[in-house]
């Protein structure tokens, strides 16, 4: 298949890398690439092994894989319009991972020499493809565990250094001041002991660590499947706000003076329910354009499926063959649910008793973190704790005291020692009081069932409120960790927007894999809604169609038996 140069144009202007060069500059880059076919399973590139070609997929699918302790990970899957090879033709080093067609590809391919030709002469190409290396390797570094089996970050970003040279001023300006005031009591002669003196240090050392820390902490993702924001401040708060591709409405790009002198800004991606601001982030414009790239894509995407999956409805309607249909791509196919989640010793040996998280039936139960039910119980256990204190300080002086004992009998009748008495039958309210407020905790769960989600809270032999919302009514979901508690012990909130409500999963464990689970299944209930819909939708229309086709036939042949019968006469 030979690709005419318009069309070569066309399917360049798409991607993002090659956005901002002008009609010639896209012209002179469509005419320099060479195209090559791979059948399904071949290697393209090997890992460990030089290359010099940059490769831009027009058709088909790749998937990139590299090999850890003896076994196969997969990093990601390229489908029409991604490209790899850049860092092998920029580096000149041997590749870190290896790529292979899954099905048959057409490839459009740039010769280093062309590849290096294009950056010294194409500042905005320079640019765009500095942003795509950079969010490479920053993703091969961190390797979120959040992201789906078939999830490709596209973009990863922290923001501007100009915001961690902000966060530097305080602990700067503070050892200036400290230098200063050391400077003049040495002139006065007046000593400020040395441990003093070690001990500001040390904190404005760790204030400016600190910030640093906290400034690289702060990340914004564009995947295939969707925009996140990711927020973190070290022992006190971190949150994970993200939205699908499919819930954008529009991106926004504002910029401020100084910005646009240091090419920095915030993109805003508006949402079905609100906003995400990439807040001073590098690069705004060009980070706008892979947003808005990949939401387009997933958009064009399901216009094809749907087309063809129309086709194959009216085929089946008029008694014809199926032709072969092409795998779902990865933004439609059906998402297979993986929990996150990992149990901790303390809840496998707790068994049920104690379990923050547990799926029976397709549904899955959500307690609040064993944090709270220590404060619930608190005062009930050091109250228990210290009439059982009581008890056994009693029985020990019972059995110390002669004249003392637990159980005496006078006149035949058996008395026990009154104060042990007393101390017992306290006991039993506390009991009481202690189990109630475990069952209070225990029946204070949230659910997420295969079509909704619940938050219910029972009081023990009490009312209970129930708070429920469909899956596919869902907004916007956001995870965060609150204090240092919250960090230390890893439990928080999530936050699930539906219409003008918001539902709140309070204080439960590892709330990210909590979001993560409620995501899942809404995206699976979704599509599989989607899907029905879709079906029966199709089935209408190809019945019309397939209606309208017989009923063409007939007139044509009715109006052919009147033409041979007109001939005959």
């Amino acid at each position: 298949m030979t690709i005419e140069s318009d069309q070569r144009i066309a399917f360049l202007r798409k991607i993002h890398i090659f956005r901002g060069l002008t009609d010639e500059q896209v012209t002179a880059v469509a005419s320099k690439l060479e195209e090559e076919t791979h059948p399904a399973g071949e290697v393209v590139l090997a890992e460990g092994k030089s290359s010099d070609r940059f490769f831009l997929i027009y058709r088909g699918k790749v998937r990139v894989t590299r090999t850890r302790k003896g076994a196969e990970e997969q990093l990601a899957v390229f489908v029409a319009g991604d490209f790899f090879g850049e860092m092998g033709v920029t580096l000149r080093g041997p590749q870190y991972a290896s790529v292979s067609t899954e099905e048959e590809t057409l490839l459009l391919v740039l010769a280093r020499q062309d590849f290096v030709n294009f950056i010294k002469q194409l500042p905005k190409f320079k640019t765009n493809l500095a942003i795509v290396i950079s969010s490479r390797r920053l993703a091969h570094e961190l390797r979120f565990k959040w992201l789906r089996p078939d999830e490709v970050i596209y973009f990863l970003a922290r923001k501007h250094s100009v915001l961690l040279y902000q966060a530097l001023i305080g602990p700067v300006f503070t050892l200036l001041m400290f230098l200063i005031l050391l400077g003049f009591s040495t002139f006065m002669r007046t000593k400020i002991p040395i441990v003093i003196d070690a001990l500001a240090v040390l904190f404005i050392i760790g204030w400016a660590i600190w910030k640093g820390i906290d400034w690289g902490n702060d990340y914004y993702i564009v995947t295939n499947q969707r925009v996140v924001w990711l927020e973190k401040v070290i022992g006190i708060y971190d949150s994970r706000q993200e939205a699908p591709l499919s819930t954008i409405l529009s991106v926004g790009v504002q910029t401020s003076m100084t910005g646009r002198m240091l090419d920095y800004g915030d993109v805003i991606v508006r949402t079905f329910v609100g906003r995400i601001p990439l807040s001073y982030v590098s690069h705004p414009q060009q980070a706008a354009t892979i947003v808005e790239e990949y939401w387009h894509r997933s958009r064009e995407v399901s216009r094809r499926e749907e087309v063809e999956a129309m086709k194959q409805a009216l085929r089946v309607k008029l008694g014809l063959a199926k032709v072969s249909e092409p795998a779902l791509s990865e933004s439609r196919a059906k998402p297979k649910p993986v929990s996150s989640y990992r149990p901790s010793i303390l809840m496998i040996l707790s068994r049920d008793i104690f379990r923050l998280r547990f799926e029976e039936g397709g549904t899955i139960t959500y307690r609040k973190h064993l944090f709270v039910l220590l404060e619930q119980v608190s005062w009930p256990t050091i109250f228990y704790l210290a009439f059982t204190g009581a008890i056994i300080a009693r029985l020990v002086n019972l059995a110390q005291v002669e004249h003392l004992a637990l159980i005496t009998t006078t006149q035949g009748h058996v008395l026990i020692d009154p104060l042990f008495l007393v101390l017992l039958i306290v006991m039993v309210p506390l009991i009481f009081w202690w189990v109630y407020q475990y069952l209070d905790w225990s029946n204070d769960i949230f659910q997420v069932t295969p079509d909704q989600i619940l938050d219910i809270d029972r009081k023990p032999f009490g009312t209970e409120q129930r708070r429920s919302a469909p899956l596919e009514n869902i907004l916007s979901t956001k995870a965060e960790r609150v204090g240092l508690l919250g960090v230390m012990f890893n439990f928080g909130n999530v936050y699930i927007s539906v219409g003008s409500m918001e539902l709140v999963f309070e204080d439960v464990y590892n709330p990210v894999a909590v979001q993560l689970d409620i995501d899942q299944r809404r995206i699976a209930h979704v599509a599989k809604k989607r899907e029905a819909e879709n079906i029966s939708e199709r089935d209408f229309l190809a019945d019309v169609f397939a209606e309208y086709h017989r009923s063409s036939e007939e007139i044509r042949s009715e109006q052919e038996k009147k033409a041979s019968q007109s001939d005959v006469q």
